[in-house]
């Protein structure tokens, strides 16, 4: 928890490709954070490109960065990292790592909701503050979309390197309001 308790609400804006590069105006990503002592609530407002969504029921589902998905992840001042992935079928996945790309837990437990119209998709995660590791918390997010030689990687802040690469913790910028 953070020691003055949680932060004011905040948004990131997902505006850029993973490299740097400006994203184009349609493919922009809004993340909408509360946070809140028991629980922060996270909302996303992403398009919807309608690609294949994965196999089975909505819910927590491995391997779901292969499909169409927004991606956030919290860490603290460590390599201690939260990484929840939402996609506009209803399938999530919540993870928590200690260490780069180290799996402590997966496959957690969220609760979540997706509204989807033609071209815009929306979805809402109730986070349990105590997945989140200590403060203070740094945070990036992500967006995926596109099929094979298609497929797009957008960031809130770019992970430079020559691949897109999520979990380059020094990408992460520390969190603020707005």
């Amino acid at each position: 928890m953070h020691p003055k308790g949680p932060p004011d609400p905040f948004s990131l804006q997902i505006n850029c490709l993973w490299n740097g590069a400006p994203a184009r105006l349609a493919d922009r990503i809004e993340l909408f954070i509360e946070p809140g002592p028991e629980v922060w609530l996270l909302r996303v407002n992403a398009p919807f490109y309608n690609d294949p969504p994965p196999g089975g029921p909505a819910g927590a589902t491995w391997g779901l960065w292969e499909h169409e998905v927004v991606e956030w992840f919290i860490a603290g001042p460590g390599e201690d990292y939260l990484e929840l992935e939402l996609g506009p079928h209803g399938h999530h996945l919540a993870l928590r790592l200690s260490g780069i790309r180290e799996v402590i837990e997966r496959e957690l437990p969220l609760s979540y909701t997706t509204t989807r119209g033609d071209e815009r998709w929306c979805g809402e995660a109730r986070i349990p503050a105590s997945w989140l590791p200590p403060g203070p918390w740094r945070v990036n997010a992500y967006g995926i979309h596109g099929v094979n030689e298609a497929r797009t990687y957008l960031a809130a802040y770019p992970t430079g390197g020559e691949v897109p690469d999520f979990h380059r913790l020094e990408s992460f910028r520390p969190l603020r309001s707005p």
